[in-house]
């Protein structure tokens, strides 16, 4: 078959793609590799690959990254989530039929910062345990999550399998189920450590959610900042959610 732009060698490499994902070899999120591996791997030239990905990529089914970590993958599907949100991020990714996957970066038990022991009416300096993780839909980076709670209320949470649902851990554990949950929603910049967390450039988009969930007594048990890939996630909410709206300014990136 002869090597031309948007001939039956294109054609044939589109089909032996769409194939793979429909086997399962290939799934959301998955890196098909760059363009000199992809061409090797189809053995076609890189102008023919280019013919054969482009009708993929206008489709939505690629999507190229830049970067260290760049190349062509499967694009992943967007996760929908209502503001105020009240379950956890596992069974909200299981409902919406997207895989889920958590890895732990970093946990620590220290006094608790200002903003802290205001959100959690706990007082100055109490101590705090505090998680932060890695969140993954689809096999691709979603969110970086850190979580803080009482060290009065979550003693021994630490010692826990911290991999799955925190608050379905807190439910049978500790007794703690979120009644009621506020939340502030902004659009911040990714600083570069968080880029590198989540796979994509610096400076891109986040949607910033801090939240604080109450139990059913009313009070305090979560304070988190959570951090969405704006391209990975889309916020929806009702009329009886009260969302309110304010504008602000960015602050700089972290150092």
């Amino acid at each position: 078959m002869e090597e031309t732009p948007g001939g039956a060698v294109a054609e044939d490499v589109r089909r032996r793609i769409l194939s793979m994902l429909s086997s399962g070899a290939l799934r959301p999120g998955s890196r098909l590799g760059t363009e000199r591996e992809m061409a090797e791997q189809f053995a076609v030239s890189r102008a023919t690959l280019r013919s054969a990905l482009l009708p993929l990529s206008q489709a939505g089914v690629l999507e190229r990254r830049t970067g260290r970590a760049g190349g062509t993958f499967i694009r992943a599907d967007v996760v929908q989530r209502n503001a105020a949100e009240r379950a956890g991020l596992p069974a909200l990714l299981q409902d919406g039929g997207h895989t889920s996957h958590t890895k732990v970066l970093a946990t620590d038990t220290r006094p608790a910062t200002d903003a802290e022991s205001t959100a959690l009416s706990i007082p100055e300096n109490a101590p705090v345990v505090v998680i932060r993780r890695l969140r993954y839909a689809d096999g691709v980076p979603l969110s970086v999550d850190m979580s803080c709670f009482s060290a009065d209320q979550v003693g021994d949470l630490l010692e826990q399998p911290l991999g799955g649902s925190l608050y379905e851990l807190l439910r049978i554990r500790y007794g703690l189920v979120p009644a009621e949950t506020d939340e502030t929603i902004e659009v911040v910049s990714a600083s570069p450590r968080e880029a590198q967390w989540l796979g994509i450039a610096q400076r891109k988009p986040l949607l910033a959610i801090t939240r604080v969930a109450r139990c059913e007594a009313g009070r305090p048990f979560e304070y988190a900042y959570d951090l969405f890939r704006a391209d990975r996630v889309r916020l929806t909410a009702s009329s009886s959610t009260g969302i309110t709206l304010a504008c602000a300014t960015v602050a700089p990136d972290p150092v």
